[in-house]
C-alpha cells in the first residue's frame, strides 16, 4: 500500500483549486458594493470609511491573491518577483481575515458555537485567507 502511495503523481499547483474560487468570492463581493454609497454603509451601522475600505479590501485582497500567485507561477518564475507575490499573497490573506472578522463581528453572534453552526461560509473564507497568510506563495 505504501508503494503504490509513493507512487501516485503530484499536483504541485493546487494551490490554484483553492485561491481561484477565493479571490472570485472576494472581488465579486467588492464589486458589488461599488460604487460606495453611503446609504448602504448605514444600513449596517458602518462609516462610509469604513465601508470603503471593506468595498475596496474586498476587491483588491481578491486581484492581490490571483496576482501574488501568477508573480511565483512556474512559467513566469523569476527570482526577484517571487518574494513580491508572496507578500502580495500574505497581505490578501491577511485582509481577507480582517474583512471576515469584521462580518462575523457584526452579525453579533451569541457564541463561538454559532458561528461555527450557522455562519460556516464567513468561516470558511475566513480560514481561506488565513491559509494564504500563512502559508503565501509555499502553499
Amino acid at each position: 500500500m505504501k508503494k503504490l502511495i509513493e507512487n501516485l503523481p503530484e499536483f504541485c499547483m493546487s494551490h490554484w483549486l483553492l485561491r481561484i474560487p477565493l479571490a472570485i468570492v472576494f472581488v465579486h463581493q467588492g464589486y458589488m458594493k461599488m460604487p460606495v454609497d453611503a446609504d448602504e454603509a448605514s444600513s449596517y451601522d458602518l462609516s462610509v470609511l469604513v465601508w470603503w475600505v471593506v468595498t475596496y479590501g474586498e476587491f483588491l485582497s481578491g486581484l492581490g491573491l490571483l496576482f501574488g500567485g501568477i508573480l511565483t507561477a512556474s512559467w513566469l518564475y523569476n527570482q526577484k518577483l517571487d518574494w513580491i507575490g508572496d507578500m502580495i499573497t500574505r497581505f490578501s490573506g491577511i485582509t481577507m481575515c480582517c474583512i471576515m472578522t469584521g462580518v462575523i463581528w457584526i452579525g453579533e453572534p451569541e457564541s463561538l458555537t454559532d458561528v461555527l453552526l450557522y455562519d460556516n461560509l464567513h468561516v470558511l473564507l475566513w480560514v481561506g485567507g488565513l491559509f494564504f497568510a500563512l502559508r503565501g506563495n509555499r502553499a
